[in-house]
């Protein structure tokens, strides 16, 4: 018997996951920028400033006050109005009790707004509020 030429190759019994790997941490790696961004609505805001400085890493749903007056919930503009329903959806929605709710109002928005805006998200089931402050610089008083 004559011996061939060539020895046959072996057979492949794996698969190579190693390129999925690594389009799976690409992806993991975009989510994690874009992630932030896509959470608060952008209006143009001036916090208040704060001596101190809360967890920010925590489950939380964003209410923001403008200056004149407009009002987002995350990413979505409403009205004083429909606060109570939306915000109510949204808690119903993440069903979990340890939302944080913030409140994010600019530093010349209505007292009287802001106040009206922790009412109602007190009323629509908002068992933790926060009211979002930027870090505060040596000498405040």
């Amino acid at each position: 018997m004559r011996k061939p030429l060539f020895k046959e190759a072996p057979v492949l019994t794996r698969i190579n996951v190693m390129p999925i790997i690594d389009v799976a941490l690409v992806l993991v790696v975009i989510l994690l920028i874009t992630a932030p961004i896509m959470t608060v609505r952008d209006l143009d805001l001036n916090l208040p400033a704060a001596e101190t400085r809360g967890a920010e890493d925590e489950l939380r749903v964003n209410i923001t006050l403008g200056e004149s007056g407009e009002l987002a919930l995350d990413e979505d503009l409403i009205t004083l109005e429909h606060l109570t329903s939306a915000l109510e959806a949204r808690l119903v929605e993440l069903d979990r009790d340890d939302v944080l709710v913030v409140v994010r109002a600019d530093s010349h928005a209505s007292y009287k707004t802001v106040s009206q805006i922790l009412k109602k998200a007190r009323a629509a089931g908002a068992n933790r509020l926060a009211i979002a402050t930027r870090q505060g610089q040596e000498g405040l008083s």
